[in-house]
């Protein structure tokens, strides 16, 4: 279907930086900059894609550059791997093969020059995104800023040597300590990783997350429930241990994992049972690896008596569902899902579907119920830490879960999930550099459960916000409203602190709009009460008081004239009392002088000079304030309402000061 929007010339020579080669940096800024262009482009009927074609084509040829395209979305956090692009990249391979054939030679891709047919046929399919990017309309807007933060927190954090590997499982305890990755993905698929993000590891207990939502997502959450409580135990996470109504504490210590594991497919066979988990496993993560370690399950299947012990005390509590056959099975299976394999970037976008809901941000599947979904991440708030669970969440406040293999997931809810791994663990059992990121995170961003609450610190960063777009906004606003003459408008703007003697990329001024539009009123608030200057000069040299005689509007022109009167008159009358002060302050300085007879020393010179400093602003004050009078004895004038017959000098002085 075609859209009614066309981008106008302006626009799109915005846009003619994208055709040449500037740094990643300078096109995601140009890209924001004209992302509100784009969304409010004129109207013309034309093809979306028709629209993303004039942005990259090239000057003075009937081509685009696809490789401009993939570049552009890689600087907001797409990449190329992304499900959703798979069927541009599909087609763009496609035609390479056709070019390879034709021309006999290999080519990058990256850097074809497409015609308009051929680049359209490559973004049909991907149009949505495509759209939502370029107009940053994603849900962090400044990516590059977003992720030079947090690389420098990991850099910060590669520096800690705390923590020992986890030596009770042989196969963990052999993992290089050095070893440290950081995995980002957002609600909207945007991704970065650094350091160790591609290299696989096991899951161990943040898979205890995982399988809850899975359980609760096909059985429902008040038969998971029934078997297993919610309340953080307070114990040891492999304690024998069961709540008063003889049920596991919750679904995040051994006990309950256990009893959750049983209660996924119980009645079919082992193999199909895996099988089952891991293809959720891989739909959670959007087709991300996710595999398997038999080394690990083996090694942790010959450590497992306290499991074991664990199990048959909740057998003889008959905490188990009847259809559980083998106890050995169940073990099994829970040891299994333990043993799962993924990386740092896997787990970030299983923990971003968490965040967004259940729905996985890449792939835009439902995987995971919406109750469950929160109900998981109420259980990762409050037990999701092993003992040290109150003290993150009193210290960071964002659900998370650990795991001995040195994975620790934070989800922060409708923006971002993040995967860290490095195995050195504190005495808790939680990643040490991971805990230390996390509370890093929360002295930088707003991210704290509780940082948006009012009276909250201002320099902390949201990301969430379009940075440096707040002065645009209010200068846009401020000439608009000048130019129509709405007063309740500026009137607030000037409440709320604003400076209203901004002006736009032509140097033009609120006062330069409202004199040219005859807006009397305006000009007597910017004037009178905001103290504005009545002659800024725009980009043509041009004054308020020009364009309001080229306009005719003696009102406005009888005004601007009289303030610039009274402000030369202030000048002259201030260098005269200058003079005067300087004539009389130095006979009072001899006068003084000789009368207390007190030596020149450093110390009365300061004194005498700063005497001198605030006589002269006095004076100053009070030449101000004589030519205030004479004009409002002219011109009543109510600082904040306009004309008012009924009001007298005096009062308008007493409001003035």
């Amino acid at each position: 279907m075609p859209i009614n929007r066309k981008l106008s010339n302006a626009t799109l020579q915005q846009w003619s930086p994208l055709s040449e080669n500037r740094c990643k940096e300078s096109i995601a800024q140009t890209i924001h900059q004209t992302a509100h262009g784009l969304s409010n482009a004129f109207a013309i009927d034309e093809q979306p894609e028709d629209l993303i074609y004039n942005l990259f084509k090239l000057p003075n040829k009937d081509e685009a550059s696809i490789g401009k395209l993939l570049t552009l979305l890689k600087n907001f956090g797409l990449q190329e791997t992304d499900p959703r692009l798979q069927p541009m990249m599909r087609r763009i391979h496609e035609i390479e093969k056709l070019k390879e054939e034709q021309f006999m030679e290999a080519r990058d891709p990256k850097h074809w020059k497409l015609n308009r047919e051929d680049f359209k046929s490559c973004i049909s399919e991907s149009l949505s995104l495509i759209s939502r990017t370029l107009q940053n309309d994603l849900i962090i807007p400044s990516w590059n800023q977003f992720c030079t933060r947090i690389r420098e927190i990991y850099e910060k954090c590669q520096n800690i040597d705390d923590g020992k590997v986890a030596d009770y499982i042989p196969q963990l305890s052999r993992v290089d300590p050095k070893k440290f990755g950081i995995s980002i993905c957002t609600i909207d698929g945007q991704r970065a990783s650094w350091g160790d993000a591609k290299i696989p590891f096991c899951v161990q207990s943040v898979s205890k997350a995982f399988n809850y939502s899975v359980a609760a997502s096909e059985l429902g959450a008040d038969l998971v429930h029934a078997y297993v409580g919610q309340e953080p135990s307070g114990r040891l996470f492999n304690e024998i241990c069961l709540d008063n109504n003889n049920k596991p504490h919750n679904p995040m210590v051994n006990s309950g994992a256990i009893i959750v594991s049983s209660l996924i497919k119980n009645t079919w066979n082992m193999a199909d049972r895996f099988e089952h988990m891991l293809t959720q496993y891989r739909k959670i993560a959007g087709g991300e690896y996710v595999g398997f370690n038999n080394a690990v399950f083996l090694s942790e299947r010959a450590t497992a008596d306290r499991n074991y012990a664990l199990s048959y005390y909740m057998k003889e509590n008959n905490c188990f569902p009847n259809s559980t056959n083998s106890l050995s099975e169940a073990l099994d299976f829970y040891f299994q899902l333990c043993s799962m394999e993924v990386t740092c970037e896997t787990a970030a976008v299983m923990a971003a579907t968490l965040a967004n809901g259940g729905v996985c941000p890449i792939t835009e599947e439902r995987c995971i119920g919406s109750r469950p979904c929160r109900d998981v991440l109420s259980l990762m708030n409050s037990c999701g830490m092993y003992d040290y669970s109150g003290q993150f969440a009193f210290h960071v406040g964002l659900p998370a879960k650990s795991g001995v293999s040195g994975l620790l997931i934070v989800v922060i809810p409708n923006l971002v999930g993040i995967a860290l791994w490095s195995p050195p663990l504190d005495k808790m059992g939680n990643s040490c550099r991971g805990v230390a990121f996390c509370k890093e995170l929360i002295n930088r961003f707003n991210f704290h459960n509780y940082d948006s609450l009012a009276h909250n610190e201002s320099e902390k960063f949201d990301p969430r916000k379009r940075h440096g777009d707040r002065e645009k906004d209010v200068i846009v606003s401020l000439l608009f409203a000048a130019k129509s003459g709405d007063i309740n408008t500026i009137r607030r703007m000037y409440m709320q602190g604003n400076d209203l003697q901004m002006a736009d990329y032509d140097k033009r001024t609120a006062l330069h709009l409202a004199a040219a539009e005859g807006h009397a009123e305006v000009i007597k608030f910017l004037l009178n009460t905001a103290k504005v200057r009545a002659d800024p000069k725009d980009r043509w040299n041009r004054t308020p008081l020009q364009d309001a005689r080229a306009e005719r509007h003696t009102a406005c022109i009888a005004l601007l004239e009289k303030s610039m009167q009274l402000a030369e008159s202030a000048e002259e009358g201030s260098d005269e009392n200058s003079s005067a002060e300087s004539t009389g302050k130095n006979s009072l300085k001899y006068r003084h002088s000789s009368v207390t007879s007190i030596p020149t020393s450093s110390d009365s010179s300061d004194s005498e000079t700063d005497a001198e400093t605030f006589l002269q602003k006095l004076e100053q004050k009070r030449t101000e304030l004589n030519a205030y009078n004479r004009f409002r004895t002219d011109t009543v004038v109510s600082p904040l309402f306009g004309n008012s017959p009924n009001a007298s000098a005096a009062t308008i002085d007493n409001g003035a000061r």
